[in-house]
């Protein structure tokens, strides 16, 4: 090998590292650091208040970005795809994913991955287009993952990333706010990972009390769990805390657990149990509270291949947990045979006693 191929190939090597040591200084410079409170601005406040005794609809569903139907795959679960096969595809799902949002006749909406201006969907503002659709709600929207740009698959990167928690409401709420959850990954790879947090919001009931809702998603690729441990512990403190003062509770959302009560073994399947997934911590279920999940439907199937009935692994992980002054009177999973997300969503009725 002759003296100018090495001296192009060392130059090639070190205009290679310059590069990717330049992405990795911008990345971390403009790193998404949000506080551990940070308050937010509700949309389109409602004036009606909440009475107790009388029934209300809640549902939550994690939308996939609208990336992740029926057809589709993730890397992150063992797949290969990172984006939504196509725009026409995202708008399809995401049409379909509201009109099952205005079939169930829910007064409140918690949702997750939620996308403003992300490569993976197709750079449609999804926030914008459901809180329009439901022009007759509040909204507010909480960031839990902002990264300029994730790099892998390296032959089909993720890209540029701005997603969240969505809460829609027909009640008046008189404070939101976004509350960090801890437990992070090491440098570098929590650069390109979710900011991991919960929705709060509070709505005056007409007894004087309050609702505290709580949209959340947890942790889901941790190894052995530990940050899902974390932001347990985190949870924990939290609803002591508000339980103490006799307001209402109700925390719903993506668990990324296997939830009490219900167990994967329903599901016909040929895959084996996901090392993601990891059954509820039995200790953690604070006093008197009570879990609101549908076990005769799964709200989660597995993305290492497209979705195929009886191959998929699936299991319940979206659901909620209610404070003991909270009736349950009816709890609906609704199968959509994962057509248009990963997730299928979750209805309660509830009663503020």
């Amino acid at each position: 090998m002759s003296s100018t191929t090495i001296k192009i190939i060392g130059f090639a090597l070190l205009a290679a590292v310059l590069i990717f040591g330049g992405f990795l200084l911008y990345i971390t410079i403009t790193d998404y650091k949000p506080k551990e409170t940070t308050p937010l601005t509700v949309n389109h406040n409602q004036e009606q208040m909440m009475k107790h005794g009388e029934p209300f609809a809640i549902t939550t569903f994690n939308i996939g970005y609208a990336g992740l139907d029926k057809d589709q795959d993730f890397f992150m679960d063992g797949g290969t795809k990172s984006r939504s096969s196509s725009e026409e595809q995202t708008k399809t799902n995401l049409e379909a994913i509201a009109s099952l949002m205005t079939t169930s006749g829910s007064d409140l909406f918690m949702l997750q991955e939620v996308d403003i201006d992300s490569s993976r969907s197709n750079h449609i503002d999804e926030v914008s287009l459901l809180s329009n659709t439901f022009s007759d709600y509040s909204n507010v929207f909480a960031t839990n993952y902002k990264v300029p740009w994730v790099p892998i698959p390296v032959l089909d990167p993720m890209g540029s990333v701005n997603s969240g928690l969505l809460t829609l409401s027909k009640f008046g709420s008189t404070s939101n706010v976004r509350y960090d959850l801890p437990g992070k990954e090491s440098w570098p790879r929590q650069l390109f990972e979710l900011d991991r947090a919960f929705l709060e919001s509070r709505f005056p009931v007409d007894n004087g009390k309050e609702l505290i809702l709580i949209n959340l998603h947890l942790s889901a690729f941790d190894q052995g769990g530990t940050i899902r441990k974390q932001q347990l512990e985190y949870l924990s403190t939290y609803i002591q805390r508000e339980n103490d003062k006799g307001n209402y509770l109700i925390l719903g959302g993506d668990w990324n657990h296997s939830l009490p009560g219900t167990t994967p073994e329903a599901f016909e399947t040929t895959q084996a149990w996901p090392e993601w997934l990891q059954q509820f911590p039995e200790d953690f279920k604070p006093e008197g509270f009570q879990w609101a999940v549908d076990a005769k439907v799964p709200s989660v199937r597995t993305l290492d291949v497209a979705y195929s009935e009886g191959v998929n692994f699936r299991a319940v992980i979206d659901g909620f947990l209610v404070s003991p002054n909270i009736t349950i009177s009816g709890v609906q999973g609704h199968d959509l045979s994962f057509e248009h997300s990963d997730h299928n969503p979750v209805t309660a009725t509830l009663i503020l006693r």
